[in-house]
This record gives C-alpha cells, structure tokens and sequence, in this order.
C-alpha cells in the first residue's frame, strides 16, 4: 500500500500549495525549467534544500548523495549520477552557481570517521565514502575525540568536493571565464544556522546577520555545532 503519509502529504499539497503556484507549474510544464543554481546536498531527510532555502519550483536543480559528495573527473566505470547531474546542469541548464551542502550530524561522514564494518558485501556506503580520504589525510586522525573531529571533517569534505568540481573540464573553463561561481554551505541541523564559506578566506560565515547561534568565522579546524 502507498504509506499514507504521503498519500495525506499530496492531498494537502492540491489543497493548498498547487492551487497558489498553479500558474507557476503550468509556465514550468510549457517553458521548461531554467534555475540559476544547483544544489549538491547530502541525501539525509533533514536537511532539504528546498525547504532550508525556502525555495519555489523550478528555482533549485537538486542532486542529493550519502556525505553530500563531488566524485573527482572520469571516465572509467560504469555508473556516475552526481556527474552526469552535474553536466547537466552545467552544460544544458547553464546554471551560474553550484552549492555544496553539508550539514552538522552527517551520518555518512560518520561512518567514514568510525571505519565501521561493510553494512553489506557490497558495501556500496563505504566504498562511495572512500571519496572523503584525502580530506580525512589532510586533517589527520582524530585521537578518539570524534565529537571534535566529525565537524571539521564535514566541513573539509565540503572542501574537497569543491576541489573535485575543478577537476570537471566544463566547471573549470565556465569558472575561470567568470560564468560560473562555486560556494560551499554548511547547515547546522539543531540550530538552524547557515554557514557559507568565504572564497578568499576559506572561512565559514553566517550567511544572515542576527541568525541563532554561533557568530563567529570557523575554519574546517574549528567549527563545531
């Protein structure tokens, strides 16, 4: 049976939100989608980018992995969906920003700090968290502390992954011409505070004045929820 809470969800959803932004779908359905920005966010169910940036239909292009991870550039292998996600909104949406979003209490991350054992014998989980090790080599081990460790390390994968995005011939070229503009973003799960990291600086920010919480700058060796 289709879960009910979807079924209650949806029934809302024509009550209320479709008849509002009914124009809005209808001109999406005809014209097509054109958003300005795409979000790389962590498949984890609370933190969604359209409800985090209160976005409309057809503003955000949203590709959602484990660890909210950029896979380096090739050609190899047989399946790449956060690439081809990424081309597409690259070269057929022409999109002119590109936003890395992690967030505090990532699971993924986790697993790869804890170096639990294969949830199966595929291990598909650790196999695709294996991208976070050069930011885990970078930062070093975490001595046991892990309630340190797991903040810097989700925002050094963030920085890995837009690392990764520069290996893209299509990022790079659109990036160096100035059409193209790369943020990493760090959302605090408990606090509801937006972290967006200083291009110049490396520094992770609060996106708003006067947001909750902390207030200060915090480097991927600092921050903590």
């Amino acid at each position: 049976m289709f879960p009910q809470r979807l079924t209650d969800g949806y029934r809302a959803f024509l009550d209320d939100r479709f008849p509002r932004e009914k124009n809005r779908f209808e001109t999406l359905a005809e014209k097509g989608q054109s958003p300005e920005v795409m979000v790389i966010g962590c498949c984890d169910s609370r933190v969604s980018p359209e409800v985090i940036f209160d976005a409309s239909p057809g503003e955000l292009f949203v590709v959602r992995n484990v660890a909210n991870l950029v896979p380096p550039f090739e050609t190899g292998g047989d399946y790449h969906g956060t690439s081809a996600a990424l081309e597409f909104a690259v070269q057929a949406l022409r999109v002119k920003h590109i936003v890395v979003l992690g967030h505090a209490r990532c699971g993924g991350i986790r697993a790869f700090a804890d170096d639990t054992a294969p949830l199966s014998p595929g291990d598909f989980i650790g196999r695709w968290m294996n991208l976070i090790k050069p930011a885990g080599e970078r930062l070093g081990p975490h001595g046991g502390d892990l309630d340190s460790y797991l903040p810097r390390l989700e925002l050094a994968a963030i920085e890995n992954s837009l690392q990764n995005l520069m290996t893209f011939p299509c990022v790079r070229i659109l990036v160096e011409r100035g059409k193209l503009q790369l943020h990493g973003a760090y959302f605090g799960v408990a606090t509801g505070v937006l972290l967006v990291r200083d291009p110049d600086t490396g520094e992770f920010k609060p996106a708003v004045e006067g947001a909750p919480g902390p207030v200060s700058a915090f480097r991927a060796q600092e921050v903590r929820e």
